[in-house]
């Protein structure tokens, strides 16, 4: 999971010189042929800073970003403001960061780090995995893929990447997958209204859905989660909340500024008391998994999935892959088919001729696929991803030094008309159209759109996720007309670009 961090400005404008810059292995040659003076990170423009508070004044009542609610306006202003890379310092124990909104830079550091890179995310959660629980673990065991960084990282995932990887193993789940997707439909018809929508809260059922599909992955069998007699205090309803909570509580101490770093604060332990909820509710789903598998006829010669493969290995790094696949596959999961969903409904003639393609049958679903990227590009689930470097890096006329965070804000890039025209438009065909058409997204940098990351630390459920949204959305066309009504789609930027109600979607038969 990529994460991108929240970033103040300064509304007074400030005129800089930008010195674009072609990057050559791990150094810079610069395109201006009257080459200035590399200048130290330090002269990166940035919001004002204050005496004692630094820039913390920006994000209190009446600062300059405090009642900005969206993240592309904050990057926006970011932008236009300071330019292709600003600077964001350090406070309460929280480093600076470096932000970057150009293409062609974001690609000489992601292309150029090492096999190990570091990539920055849960400071609270890698807290609690290595050290708030140090006695219940061996010292010698890995924390997970997103906790743990350069050696440990790496074995780690040299160990899942043959089974999470694998084509075969990741088909091995299509036909269980479309069977969670049916239900759905089902489960949506059964509580549609006399206006044709949904009953109850549109977010939480397609948490419902997401948490059926990723349990089905990690954990090899249903869950049940889309049983209407399912309780509010239900183990399945309990895990969501408790993710939903994570991802907004890790807002507050991760990624703003927070003292959690020097003593206990109220929110520290209530962020630690979530983490190890989520724990004992994984665990509660893994113990009966594995239960499930211990019973299995031996003699029926199945393919096996991800946990059986990973227990088989190790049990520590199966049950840690499995608790990482419901922590992180729900919400993100969950957005991004809603996000799509509503391009698709406030653009019907997109919608009719992805209809069509499902409707003919054919194997192949290029516009199914086009559509869902389409929808990540203008509005991702995640703004951007984060490193931390392992080398110096003269970077658009600045040295960049080592350990220094560098925040990519691919959610921006993604946006500008440089890199895709009509970049406010849904324009699916832009990913399968000809190389001949302007519209064609290899005109972008290709940098310029990362959904799931880069490199070795790039997302490693990218195929599962992708399999689970392209069949749930072919079932969900193939027996909706999908309207939207009101005003436009909400986001509010957290550690994740959470879509908010009101949900205004209407899903009627198709005849």
């Amino acid at each position: 999971m990529q994460s991108f961090r929240r970033s103040v400005i300064n509304l007074a404008v400030v005129n800089k010189q930008f010195v674009r810059s072609v990057a050559v292995s791990s150094s810079t040659v610069n395109s201006n042929e009257n080459s200035l003076e590399l200048k130290s990170w330090r002269d990166i423009p940035g919001p004002s800073s204050l005496p004692l508070i630094g820039q913390i004044h920006h994000f209190l009542p009446g600062g300059s970003l405090h009642t900005i609610d969206t993240n592309m306006g904050i990057s926006e202003k970011l932008y236009q403001h300071f330019g292709p890379i600003v600077r964001l310092d350090g406070a309460f124990g929280s480093p600076t960061i470096i932000f970057l909104f150009d293409a062609e830079a974001s690609a000489q550091i992601l292309r150029n780090e090492n096999w190990m890179p570091i990539r920055i995310g849960f400071q609270s959660l890698e807290y609690f995995r290595k050290k708030y629980k140090k006695r219940e673990r061996d010292q010698n065991e890995s924390t997970g893929l997103i906790t743990e960084q350069l050696e440990p990282w790496k074995k780690f995932r040299s160990t899942v990447n043959p089974i999470m990887l694998q084509p075969k193993t990741i088909k091995l789940y299509r036909s269980s997958l479309r069977e969670v997707a049916e239900d759905m439909i089902k489960r949506m018809k059964l509580i549609r209204n006399e206006k044709n929508m949904l009953e109850g809260k549109f977010d939480e059922e397609m948490n419902l859905w997401a948490l059926e599909s990723i349990a089905l992955v990690a954990l090899g069998g249903r869950l049940n989660c889309l049983d209407r007699t399912l309780p509010e205090n239900s183990p399945e309803k309990k895990l969501i909340q408790t993710v939903h909570d994570i991802f907004k509580t890790a807002e507050v101490i991760d990624f703003k500024p927070s003292l959690w770093r020097y003593f206990s604060t109220p929110t520290f332990k209530k962020a630690m008391k979530m983490y190890e909820n989520q724990v004992e509710l994984s665990k509660f789903f893994i113990g009966k998994a594995i239960k499930q598998l211990e019973t299995r006829d031996k003699n029926l010669n199945e393919e096996k999935g991800i946990l059986e493969k990973l227990l088989e290995i190790d049990e520590n790094t199966a049950v840690i892959m499995a608790s990482d696949m419901l922590f992180a596959g729900v919400d993100t999961a969950a957005n991004t088919m809603t996000a799509t969903l509503y391009l698709l409904a406030t653009n019907p003639e997109k919608q009719i001729k992805l209809r069509e393609e499902i409707m003919s049958e054919k194997e192949e679903r290029p516009y199914l696929k086009a559509c869902i990227k389409e929808s990540m590009r203008m509005l991702p689930v995640v703004a951007g991803n984060m490193r931390q470097t392992t080398k110096e890096y003269d970077i658009l006329g600045y040295r960049i030094p080592k350990d220094m965070h560098v925040s990519f804000g691919h959610q921006f890039l993604s946006s500008m008309e440089e890199h895709f025209p009509r970049a406010k438009e849904y324009i699916p065909e832009r990913w399968i159209t000809d190389k001949t058409d302007p519209l064609h997204h290899s005109n972008a940098h290709p940098f310029a759109f990362s959904p799931f990351g880069f490199g070795a630390r790039s997302c490693i459920g990218r195929r599962i996720a992708e399999l689970e949204m392209e069949i749930f959305l072919e079932k969900l066309i193939e027996n909706f007309h999908v309207e939207w009504f009101g005003p436009p789609l909400k986001v509010k930027p957290s550690t994740l670009n959470y879509i908010m109600e009101p949900f205004n979607f209407v899903f009627k038969d198709v005849k």
